[in-house]
């Protein structure tokens, strides 16, 4: 029972890792930038569903707050490219991380400004709610954030495979001056890109928030994600997912059966093993781009 207690828990939290290194991925994909603040992105978009929602900010309905949190994040994603990155054209990849982690700091404390610096909690129609069977004790929000993830990552692998502009992300991604000469908008595509990215991390928070309290230290989950992309092979979308699945099954199994404080340090242990003797990540694709 405590097993298979910790594999739903594994998963759920291995789903929200997973979703936010889904959002490194992308935006790696389509820019070769690594952005540091998605963790943060993630924050901001559980607590814009907490002002949303909660009866003392506007009251919406849940269910209406979502779609709203993932346009509000879209928004913020596709105005950061749109109004700072694009004038970064040029610059070195390590002037664009640097700018993402100072971003980071930025998203963080204006979080606090806003919203405080302790916990807060999002209300949502399943909190506390529990499904049990057999002596095993299953929370709704752990089920649902499974079920979201399966569901949203089906949707991502049709967009890219069977929509124009999937079709047109993944050419810009793949080479951006070949695109650019068959009539391609590269950099609005990435500017479209880093907005996917914002409501992708707007799910992962609110998934987040679903399970308990938020607070701008959440942020900070940016780096377990940002490993679980690594794992994945920064090129692998499903990658990612899948090194966000190794992390969260990692973690619960660790902290139950090892000695005390392992969970904390094993998820950048198995990072450093991949690293080792697979660089490019478990999935990584080893293609060459063509001139």
């Amino acid at each position: 029972m405590d097993f298979v207690q910790l594999v739903v828990s594994g998963l759920a939290n291995g789903c929200v890792y997973g979703l936010i290194a889904l959002g490194f991925v992308l935006i790696y994909k389509a820019t070769e930038a690594v952005n540091f603040a998605q963790g943060d992105f993630m924050m901001i978009g559980a607590f814009v569903c907490v002002g949303l929602t909660n009866a003392e900010y506007m009251g919406l309905s849940f269910w209406l707050a979502i779609p709203l949190a993932m346009l509000i994040m879209a928004a913020l994603g596709y105005a950061f490219d749109w109004g700072v990155l694009r004038h970064m054209s040029g610059q070195s990849q390590t002037s664009i991380v640097i700018l993402t982690i100072a971003l980071g700091f930025i998203l963080r404390f204006a979080a606090g400004t806003i919203w405080s610096h302790e916990p807060v909690s999002l209300e949502t129609p399943f909190a506390g709610q529990d499904l049990r069977f057999n002596g095993i004790v299953l929370g709704i929000d752990e089920i649902a954030i499974i079920v979201v993830t399966v569901v949203l990552t089906a949707l991502l692998f049709l967009f890219f495979s069977r929509t124009k502009l999937g079709v047109a992300m993944q050419a810009a991604s793949q080479n951006q001056l070949a695109a650019y000469y068959m009539g391609i908008p590269v950099k609005r595509i990435q500017s479209m890109v880093w907005a996917l990215s914002g409501a992708v991390a707007a799910v992962a928070g609110i998934l987040f928030a679903s399970k308990g309290a938020i607070d701008p230290s959440a942020g900070l989950l940016g780096i377990k994600a940002f490993a679980a992309a690594a794992i994945g092979g920064f090129g692998s979308l499903p990658g990612a997912l899948i090194g966000g699945l190794i992390i969260g099954l990692v973690e619960p199994f660790s902290s139950r059966y090892g000695p005390p404080g392992v969970s904390q340090i094993a998820p950048y242990a198995i990072l450093l093993l991949v690293l080792i003797f697979r660089p490019g990540g478990l999935f990584s694709q080893s293609q060459k781009k063509k001139v």
